[in-house]
């Protein structure tokens, strides 16, 4: 268990004490932001790799105690959920976003704010969010409370740390942007500051995303060794 609350806690501070933070910005004026950049990614997918191989090892350990299990009321709220979530996280995916990783010319374009961005303009990170939360919800053994629980703050407080890194940078031009959408989903629409457009959205992208979450459900088992449909 120790090997995955290693990684775990590799993972969540590589992105919420260095990414969006000041310490970023003193990497890349020293080395450059492509650098950085690279360097980044491949610590990343290290720390993925890492979490992967925690996680496995962990779930057979004997202090894996489990809190609480699956029950058919939690499975039908886990399958929804996850509905819910890879929608949002293709749609996220294919919507341009000043937020995403050297989008910040979008902010340039007066119409940006259409579609998902009037619902959020974190959709991905929601998505993740939304994801991991499902996943806590039948799976309350420890391994998977590390696990997903770091994901789960990661999305959150990830959204947060994108924010001030765009705010630093990018100053008026992103404090427009955000006046105009919100970060947690349907909070500026409830708030009267946008309307929600499922035309400006399409219908490709949500059908994408039912797709993804279809697949993942019927291989789940052969992915991952436990079922995830009833």
């Amino acid at each position: 268990m120790s090997n995955l609350i290693a990684a775990a806690l590799f993972f969540v501070l590589l992105h919420l004490l260095v990414s969006g933070t000041r310490l970023r910005d003193g990497l890349i004026a020293r080395i450059g932001e492509g650098p950085y950049m690279g360097l980044f990614v491949l610590a990343s997918f290290a720390g993925l790799g890492w979490l992967g191989w925690g996680f496995a090892e962990a779930r057979g350990a004997v202090d894996n105690v489990a809190y609480w299990g699956v029950t058919p009321a939690t499975r039908t709220v886990q399958l929804v959920l996850q509905v819910v979530a890879f929608v949002f996280i293709v749609i996220g995916v294919a919507t341009r976003n000043p937020t995403a990783v050297r989008s910040e010319a979008a902010l340039d374009d007066p119409d940006i704010v259409r579609g998902m961005l009037r619902v959020t303009r974190h959709p991905f990170l929601w998505g993740v969010a939304i994801w991991a939360a499902g996943h806590l919800l039948v799976n309350g053994d420890r391994a998977s409370l590390v696990l997903f629980g770091s994901m789960l703050v990661l999305a959150v407080y990830g959204t947060r740390s994108i924010d001030a890194k765009r705010r630093r940078a990018l100053g008026p031009a992103w404090d427009a942007f955000a006046a105009r959408t919100s970060n947690i989903p349907f909070a500026a629409i409830l708030s009267g500051r946008q309307r929600l457009s499922l035309g400006e959205i399409g219908w490709w992208k949500p059908a994408l995303g039912l797709a993804v979450a279809a697949a993942i459900a019927l291989g789940h088992p052969y992915a991952f060794g436990v079922a995830a449909l009833p």
